[in-house]
């Protein structure tokens, strides 16, 4: 993707979550990179999970619609990238998985302060408990999935609602029949940290 798409896409989400109006997204927000950025050469990169893209259920919010055709269209392009191998989680799983970052220390923005992308899952999945030094949230764009904090129970989460987890609080994600797209902010710790693996 070009740095112009790119920029593009990074001040559509900013528009994004500040149209949300949570206070508890200020802190990130506040170590936003501003224009103009620093931009980093990024090789495209694919996975098998992008598979999966076109079978999005997007929700109505018409931002939400336009970061993911954005995302659709372009991803090809972009520099996917998987934390885990096959002797964490197995082959099936990272059939599955995947994630894309715009902003930090990998992405084809710079910043040392946060790190900003997308989660990708298939379906029939779980994204096992796992936790890491960073602060973390996330923001579904579509509610086909069930998550968990520490001991709790799964729940389902609609698109489009704010999850945070704070440093060190194991979480995870499964899937349904459909896959699920999530915007993720990190903050604070290493922000290209291996999680580790808590379940």
């Amino acid at each position: 993707m070009s740095a112009t798409k790119t920029i593009e896409l990074v001040n559509l989400i900013y528009d994004y979550l500040i149209g949300m109006g949570d206070i508890c997204l200020a802190p990130f927000l506040a170590d936003w990179p501003t224009s103009p950025f620093t931009t980093r050469i990024v090789s495209p990169n694919r996975l098998p999970v992008l598979s999966y893209l076109p079978d999005l259920v997007v929700e109505a919010n018409t931002k939400t619609q336009h970061i993911i055709k954005i995302l659709q269209t372009s991803a090809e392009d972009l520099s996917w990238g998987q934390t885990y191998s096959t002797e964490d989680f197995g082959t099936d799983f990272l059939e599955k998985y995947g994630w894309i970052e715009f902003i930090g220390l990998r992405g084809q923005i710079k910043s040392n302060d946060i790190a900003c992308g997308f989660l990708l899952l298939g379906p029939d999945i779980e994204y096992p408990k796992h936790s890491h030094e960073a602060r973390e949230v996330y923001v579904p764009l579509n509610s086909q999935a069930q998550w968990v904090q520490g001991n709790g129970d799964w729940i389902s989460r609609p698109g489009g609602i704010p999850i945070y987890h704070r440093s060190g609080l194991a979480h995870g994600m499964r899937t349904g029949n459909k896959p699920l797209l999530a915007l993720y902010l990190w903050q604070g710790g290493n922000l290209a940290q291996k999680s580790h693996i808590d379940a």
